[in-house]
């Protein structure tokens, strides 16, 4: 079997991929954690994409899966956690490579976090999600975004379990 992959297997690859992350996205209403889960799995998909085919296809594909899952997922805070987060695994090489990474990864993630709820919130008047954070209370909303720390954490130690990145 010919080793060398053609222009034609990485589209093939990623249109096929791109299809099992619209389905998944689309699966985020039947369990309520989903909405945080599909998201992760997405840039899990992603980042296997990146290391096959390169980055180049990995920009396309989030960008179409990124779109598709805005026009059709029903659960719209988990198409946009994809939209504002999904393209981790694109940026983590050149984060892994800054001075003070843990810092610059902290800052991303909570930066993009307040900048997503910010937009659902206030752009896109889901008045449901600020209700939500109401009766949660200050002190389970901050729990929330520990844990949101916590596991975007253990998702950059599974990212970082690749082996070689095509440029």
């Amino acid at each position: 079997m010919n080793k060398r992959r053609t222009p034609a297997y990485a589209i093939a690859l990623g249109g096929s991929l791109a299809a099992l992350a619209v389905t998944i996205m689309s699966l985020g209403t039947l369990i309520p954690i989903a909405t945080y889960v599909c998201p992760v799995l997405c840039m899990v998909v992603l980042n296997i994409l990146a290391m096959i085919c390169g980055e180049r296809i990995g920009w396309a594909w989030y960008g179409a899966v990124a779109l598709l899952s805005t026009l059709l997922a029903p659960d719209k805070e988990a198409a946009a956690m994809f939209v504002f987060l999904g393209y981790y695994p694109l940026i983590k090489p050149k984060l892994d490579k800054a001075r003070l990474k843990w810092l610059w990864k902290i800052l991303f993630f909570n930066v993009t976090i307040f900048a997503a709820y910010w937009f659902l919130m206030h752009l896109l008047g889901m008045a449901a999600i600020a209700e939500e954070f109401r009766e949660m209370g200050a002190v389970l909303t901050a729990a929330m975004l520990v844990l949101g720390n916590l596991t975007f954490f253990l998702l950059d130690r599974l990212l970082s379990r690749n082996f070689r990145r095509k440029k």
